[in-house]
């Protein structure tokens, strides 16, 4: 193209939790893009900022695109309006949509670093667009610009692919038909290429959301590929409208590699902290479980939930294990203190689990009874007698790794195993059809 500009392009919060998508809305708008004299740079991208942010719908999930245009005026103007048009305000969506025609600027990364793991008030955002020369439009509070501009600056160090399947407007809202076998077989053929679609233990499908919005399915992958094979395998009755991948930040725990301190432990962030188990364990009512961690001097609450099949794990832990955990900040209330709720655990150091016990007796191999206090211990068979108690060395029931929840428990950023060590460089190709309204 000649006499073309680059335009990113960023929206959220165009949903509510009783209907419409982000990610719908971006498919609406690729399908007019696909139409006009554009040139798509890279896949649109799909980015989770902090899962522990209070008025989230779902997954906390913003929009951007980069695409190469000669009439940004008149792409700008057709976004706008598909922005209000698909956009749930009459059920509390608050949009954002920003554009931006220059080289992203650090700042920009900064700022969607931030949203990674804090909560950044729509107050931040707009000021920062203003400052920035950053083209904006909202509806309702402003809360979307947050993630607009976010989602224009992440920087990318590891990604996954996510190809969601939409349905046609006449099924919003009705339950989805999708057969568990076929996600089953998906899962086993397309192994370690896509991810986190089928939980084996509690035999249940984890690519079909369960609310009234127009996605029918999401298989994460690691390349397009494995995402159109999976595609072929998954079986439905239902007749679908289209397709579009997208690469975003599932699956990388992004928002959890900030460092937490006592300078930076607020409400609602994410993040890890490294520290020494202060108190022992304990489960309470529902099987969730509480401890204590000492970091820098500071001491600070964990909490681990059944849900997460990690109760085991922290039940195991004793006073001077050193641990990383990472989770997020659940704000205190008038009887709780704040609370790390962990979404891993990775054990570093095993102290020894030491307990006095009473002798064993050599020639019987009995435990020996005390004979009353100060007078040393007897095996009650032999009469053999020993003078104080000894001190064994209880084998510990955990090892020093990584341990992480269950399939069923994971967030949309959590890193799955089978991902662990692995960097994503897979490219786009606009060639691919990472794009694809189905034939009616």
């Amino acid at each position: 193209m000649t006499d073309t500009h680059v335009l990113n392009i960023g929206f959220d919060d165009t949903d509510s939790p009783k209907g419409m998508c982000t990610t719908f809305l971006a498919y609406k708008i690729v399908d007019w893009l696909k139409k006009q004299d554009t040139e798509f740079l890279d896949f649109p991208k799909l980015i989770r900022f902090n899962p522990n942010i209070p008025w989230k719908t779902r997954g906390n999930g913003a929009v951007s695109m980069q695409i190469r245009t000669k009439n940004p005026s008149k792409i700008k103007n057709q976004i706008k309006n598909l922005v209000k048009k698909y956009s749930d305000i009459k059920n509390g969506a608050n949009p954002g949509l920003v554009f931006y025609e220059k080289e992203i600027p650090e700042s920009f990364t900064r700022f969607s670093k931030l949203a990674l793991w804090q909560l950044i008030h729509r107050n931040h955002a707009k000021k920062f667009a203003i400052k920035n020369n950053i083209e904006f439009f909202y509806q309702g509070n402003g809360q979307g610009l947050v993630g607009a501009i976010g989602a224009i600056g992440y920087d990318f160090k590891d990604h996954t692919l996510e190809l969601l399947s939409y349905r046609k407007n006449s099924k919003f809202g009705k339950a989805r038909n999708l057969s568990a076998k076929s996600v089953k077989t998906m899962q086993e053929k397309t192994l370690p290429y896509t991810f986190n679609s089928f939980d084996n233990k509690k035999d249940r499908v984890l690519i079909t959301p369960h609310g009234p919005d127009p996605v029918f399915y999401g298989v994460r992958g690691e390349n397009v590929d494995s995402l159109l094979h999976a595609t072929k395998i998954l079986e439905t009755s239902e007749k679908l409208a289209g397709h579009m991948i997208f690469k975003s930040n599932q699956g990388t725990n992004d928002h959890l590699k900030n460092e937490l301190n006592p300078t930076n432990i607020r409400p609602y962030a994410s993040g890890k902290i490294t520290g020494i188990i202060s108190d022992e364990p304990k489960i309470v009512k529902g099987g969730h479980v509480f401890f204590s961690i000492l970091s820098d001097g500071h001491e600070l609450r964990c909490a681990v939930y059944k849900p997460t099949g990690m109760s085991s794990v922290a039940l195991s832990l004793i006073k001077g294990d050193k641990v990383c955990l990472g989770g997020g900040i659940r704000k205190a209330s008038k009887n709780y203190p704040r609370i790390l709720n962990l979404e891993f655990i990775d054990v570093i150091n095993l102290e020894k689990n030491l307990i006095k016990s009473n002798p064993i007796c050599k020639k019987c191999d009995k435990k020996m009874k005390s004979k009353g206090k100060t007078q040393g211990y007897q095996c009650t068979k032999c009469g053999e007698k020993s003078a104080s108690k000894v001190t064994l060395e209880i084998p510990r029931k955990i090892k020093k790794q990584l341990y992480i929840p269950n399939v069923s428990a994971h967030r949309h950023l959590s890193r799955p195993l089978q991902r662990i060590g692995r960097i994503n460089e897979s490219k786009f190709d606009e060639s691919t059809s990472w794009f694809c309204v189905y034939e009616n």
